[in-house]
């Protein structure tokens, strides 16, 4: 059961990133496109890490992903509030 909602998650992730990256190149925000890298890398993640570790998340290379994924929608967010997404 655990194999199917990792899959799903993660073609969840997949498609959110497409719908992002759709929405990037109809209006050149860099907050899109910030959004849409940081879901295929959480889909990405979700599909390796599940095949490679499978259950074992005890790795520190688990976390750091979802870190560098996390910190690029937090950046995203911080950049858009500044006013400076728009180039």
């Amino acid at each position: 059961m655990e194999e199917i909602l990792t899959g799903g998650i993660a073609v969840a992730s997949l498609i959110a990133g497409m719908f992002f990256w759709r929405f990037w190149k109809t209006s050149r925000d860099r907050f899109f496109l910030l959004f849409a890298i940081a879901f295929w890398i959480e889909g990405v993640h979700r599909i390796f890490i599940y095949g490679w570790a499978g259950r074992d998340e005890a790795s520190p290379l688990y976390y750091l992903v979802r870190l560098v994924a996390y910190g690029l929608i937090i950046a995203a967010i911080v950049d858009k509030n500044r006013g400076s997404g728009r180039r």
